[in-house]
């Protein structure tokens, strides 16, 4: 996800400075050239060499090192990166970017930057919430740094509290946001609807369906890493819900309904990718239904069409997605869908189709808009969730 971009990652003298060995490597993996540069301070925590080994790129310490003496070396670095990432940032290191001070090779490297700049302060609890660390941060925030709020814990000092350098993976995420795509949703909100409902017969049984969320969870991650502000309604999910993204919990049809009326208005893309019942037991009972001898009805009545509902509300210039599981007659069965529920796209699948459907990384999926059919082949659910928001950007 970070092919040809260069990071460059400040590491200053903490205790935590060990974990920055572990977010060079996962920047590695995802392709990125990782660029360290580490105060003198950093290097009593752990050796360049560490760094130097995971990222095949030499550890710049010194500003007059002899060996890049045909060019002004932290210039030309500041040139070729796309991002700045200090993890850990120590109170000191903090106060001289806030107040543009440069004196050894990190903060001239950083103070000629001009790409996006993330900041992770990692140090004691008491120095975090001191005035001047806060005045100082909020100095860095005015001058467009993003400030990564650390983690609360067991600090290796002994003391407890906020100040803790997130996890690596926590950090990559921040990362990913800022330069893993280009921000062609930036300024709008796109809401997004996953996972299966519930709908309850008694205190212990419900009716639902074998949907995990994938589907609609890498849409909401990718349209978060293209800029949008994501509200994503949720039924019940395994799946790994994405960072960065506004969470709406429900669990029945209904549920899902209120909460998709709630926010429709605001969104200007809906993509529809939850499984949501089409029936709920028209009876509720307070107590545990007893086994009895020979077999059992349930009544069920219809549930709110959620998709309809947004088709005949919809506001002017709205771009509303919906999807379609079918065992045959995909084709046929879709767009007549597209057409009743009044929408732009349905995004259909065949659950018969090795690789398609519920609980796999996987799938296959049919674009149906009025203009045509775009078929889209075997990948993964992320490629797929980018092809469609390609897809709804042209609508």
């Amino acid at each position: 996800m970070l092919k040809g971009k260069t990071v460059l990652l400040g590491v200053t003298g903490g205790i935590a400075a060990y974990k920055a060995a572990a977010l060079a490597s996962a920047l590695v993996k995802l392709h990125a050239c990782v660029e360290v540069v580490m105060t003198k301070n950093a290097t009593e925590f752990i050796t360049p060499l560490t760094f130097e080994q995971l990222t095949g790129n030499r550890t710049m310490i010194d500003t007059f090192d002899r060996n890049f003496v045909h060019q002004v070396e932290h210039i030309s670095l500041a040139q070729r990166t796309d991002l700045v990432i200090i993890a850990p940032a120590t109170a000191n290191v903090c106060a001289k970017l806030a107040h543009g001070q440069a004196d050894d090779m990190l903060t001239t490297t950083v103070l000629a930057c001009k790409c996006p700049k993330l900041i992770a302060p990692a140090m004691n609890t008491n120095m975090y919430e001191n005035p001047v660390t806060q005045d100082n941060l909020q100095l860095l925030r005015k001058y467009g740094w993003q400030v990564i709020t650390p983690a609360s814990g067991r600090l290796a000092c002994g003391a407890v509290g906020a100040g803790k350098l997130p996890e690596p993976e926590v950090l990559v995420q921040h990362i990913l946001r800022e330069i893993a795509m280009p921000h062609d949703l930036a300024g709008k909100t796109v809401l997004v609807t996953a996972g299966a409902t519930q709908e309850s017969l008694d205190p212990v049984r419900y009716l639902t369906n074998h949907s995990t969320g994938k589907m609609g969870c890498a849409i909401a991650e990718a349209a978060m890493l293209r800029g949008a502000e994501v509200i994503l309604v949720c039924g019940a999910v395994s799946a790994r819900l994405p960072a960065f993204v506004q969470v709406v919990n429900t669990v029945s049809a209904q549920d899902m309904f209120e909460a998709v009326a709630q926010y429709a208005p605001k969104a200007d893309y809906i993509f529809k990718a939850a499984a949501v019942a089409d029936y709920t037991p028209a009876d509720y009972s307070d107590d545990k239904m007893k086994k009895r001898d020979g077999d059992l009805s349930i009544p069920l009545t219809r549930t709110t069409d959620i998709l309809a509902w947004l088709g005949a509300n919809r506001r002017e210039g709205q771009v509303i997605c919906g999807f379609s599981m079918e065992t045959r007659d995909m084709l046929e069965n879709s767009r007549a869908k597209l057409q009743k529920k009044n929408v732009d796209m349905i995004c259909a699948n065949n659950l018969k189709q090795e690789g398609a459907g519920f609980g796999v990384d996987t799938n296959i999926i049919t674009l149906i808009t009025k203009e045509g059919v775009q078929e889209l082949p075997l990948q993964s659910k992320q490629s797929i969730a980018h092809a469609i928001l390609d897809k709804a950007l042209k609508l």
